[in-house]
C-alpha cells in the first residue's frame, strides 16, 4: 500500500461510523480511515465528472474540490445529474455544489470556477491523480483490496453488467487556490503533512487535446508521476495509462500446497494442489510506455501487420477523434452533425491513410454513435478508470495495460497494449 495517508491517523466518529457502516463491513475500518483522510480534486464537472463526483462523496472523502470554467448548457444536464435545469448559464462547479453537498453533509464539498488549461505545470504535480479538463482528479485516496465490492457499492458494477461483459485481449496481457502561498512543497506539506519527495503522485487527463495530454504525460514521465487519460464519445470510451518504466505490484493467488517428500500414496498424491481457503500475495513487477509511443505504432513493420486482425478499431477511432479535437478545438457536436459527419469522413481517410492503413478498417457506421455524452458510458469508463486509479494508489493487483476501450454498440470492454514491447 503506498504510504499517502496524513500523519495524524483520521479518526471515525459515531456518526460516521453509522453512515458508513455498509461501507466498513465490506472494506474495512482501516479503508475507511484512509477515504476520510483523503482530499479530491474533480477538475471537469461534465457526465462522467459527475459520476465520479457522486461516487468519492458517498464513499466519504475528507474533502472535493470541483473544478469547472465551463457554463451549464441544455446539452450538459443530459448527463449532469447534480446540475439543476435552472442552472443554464451559470458556472457549471458552482452550479453542481449543493446537490453534491446534499448527498453526504459530512464531506467538505468546494467549488472553483477557474480554468484548468491555465494552471501551470507545478499544478500537475500537486495531485496523486487528476483528469483534467473534463473530468477527475484524485488526491490521496488509498482503499482495501475488495475493488469489486467498492464499485458494486457505488452503483458502478450494475452498469457494467447491464452493458455487457469486459474482458482481456488475448492479443496482450476549495473556492480557493489550493497554490497561493504556498508553493508544491509547502502545498504537500500542508495537505499531507509529508515532503514533496516521499509523496506518490498520478495525474489523468479527459477531454484533452492530444498535444495537451503528450505534454503532460511527458512532464509527468520525468517526475516518476503516473498518468491515466480518458474520454467518452457518444457510445465510446477509453482510457489509457502510463505507470511508469517500472511499476511494481501485489497480486493475492490461491495457496498451492505441496504434499509431504515421503508421501507413499500413489502420483496423485504427490502432485501439489491448490487450498481454496488459502491465499498468498505475489510480487510482480510490469512496465508502460508514454502516450506518444503508444500513439505512434508503426504499421508498417511485418510484426505490426501480423496482428492488425487482432487489433480493436476502437484504436483507430481514438485516433480520429484525437484528431478531430485537434482541428476543431472540441468534441463531435450534435448541432453540428452533418458538418462534422463529413469532417469526421474525411478525417478517417486521412488518418487511416498517415498510417499506411486501408480505410475500410473503420467503416462510417461510428460515425453516428459518437456524438456527445451518454450516462451509461460515462458510469462504465468512470468506474473502470476509477478502479485503475485505485490499483494503481494501493499497487494492488494488475492494472489494465495500457488501453482500455469500451464499446457501448457491442455491449464490451478490451484491454490491449499499444507501444513498444
Amino acid at each position: 500500500m503506498i504510504d499517502m495517508i496524513e500523519k495524524e491517523d483520521p479518526v471515525i466518529s459515531e456518526e460516521e461510523a453509522a453512515q458508513y457502516d455498509r461501507q466498513i463491513r465490506l472494506w474495512g475500518l482501516d479503508a475507511q480511515k484512509r477515504l476520510r483522510g483523503s482530499r479530491v480534486l474533480l477538475a471537469g464537472v461534465g457526465g462522467l465528472g459527475a459520476e465520479v463526483a457522486k461516487n468519492l462523496i458517498l464513499a466519504g472523502v475528507k474533502g472535493l474540490t470541483l473544478l469547472d470554467h465551463e457554463q451549464v448548457s441544455e446539452d450538459s444536464c443530459r448527463a449532469q445529474f447534480l446540475v439543476p435545469v435552472t442552472a443554464q448559464g451559470q458556472n457549471r462547479a458552482q452550479a453542481s455544489l449543493e446537490r453534491a453537498q446534499n448527498l453526504n453533509p459530512m464531506v467538505e464539498v468546494h467549488a472553483d470556477p477557474g480554468r484548468i488549461e491555465d494552471k501551470p505545470d507545478d499544478f500537475f504535480l500537486q495531485f496523486d491523480a487528476s483528469w483534467t479538463p473534463s473530468e477527475i482528479c484524485i488526491k490521496k485516496v488509498a482503499f482495501s483490496r475488495q475493488h469489486r465490492s467498492y464499485l458494486r457499492v457505488l452503483g458502478v458494477l450494475g452498469q457494467l453488467d447491464k452493458l455487457g461483459p469486459t474482458h482481456q485481449s488475448q492479443r496482450h496481457q476549495p473556492t480557493h487556490d489550493f497554490t497561493r502561498g504556498h508553493g508544491v512543497p509547502g502545498l504537500v506539506s500542508a495537505l499531507f503533512g509529508h515532503d514533496l519527495g516521499k509523496v506518490k503522485c498520478e495525474v489523468c487527463l479527459t477531454g484533452c487535446s492530444r498535444d495537451l495530454m503528450v505534454r503532460v504525460d511527458q512532464l509527468c514521465s520525468k517526475h516518476n508521476i503516473k498518468v491515466f487519460c480518458g474520454d467518452v464519445h457518444g457510445y465510446y470510451g477509453y482510457m489509457f495509462c502510463n505507470l511508469g518504466p517500472e511499476h511494481n505490484y501485489v497480486e493475492e493467488k490461491p495457496k498451492v500446497v505441496k504434499p509431504p517428500a515421503d508421501s507413499n500414496d500413489g502420483p496423485e498424491a504427490k502432485k501439489a494442489k491448490i487450498d481454496p481457503n488459502e491465499t498468498t500475495m505475489v510480487k510482480k513487477t510490469t512496465s508502460f510506455c508514454t502516450l506518444k509511443e503508444a500513439l505512434e505504432v508503426d504499421w508498417t513493420s511485418e510484426k505490426a501487420k501480423a496482428g492488425l486482425k487482432r487489433t480493436p478499431v476502437d484504436y483507430f477511432l481514438l485516433h480520429v477523434l484525437l484528431k478531430f479535437h485537434t482541428d476543431k478545438g472540441r468534441d463531435p457536436d450534435p448541432k453540428s452533425f452533418p458538418e462534422d459527419s463529413q469532417l469526421l469522413r474525411q478525417i478517417r481517410d486521412d488518418v487511416l491513410e498517415a498510417l499506411a492503413l486501408s480505410a475500410d478498417l473503420l467503416n462510417d457506421d461510428f460515425i453516428s454513435y459518437c456524438f456527445s455524452e451518454m450516462s451509461p458510458v460515462c458510469a462504465v469508463v468512470g468506474g473502470v478508470l476509477g478502479q485503475e486509479v485505485v490499483k494503481a494508489l494501493s499497487q494492488r493487483d494488475p492494472p489494465h495495460r495500457n488501453f482500455f476501450f469500451f464499446d457501448a454498440r457491442k455491449g464490451n470492454g478490451v484491454v490491449d497494449y499499444f507501444g513498444p514491447n
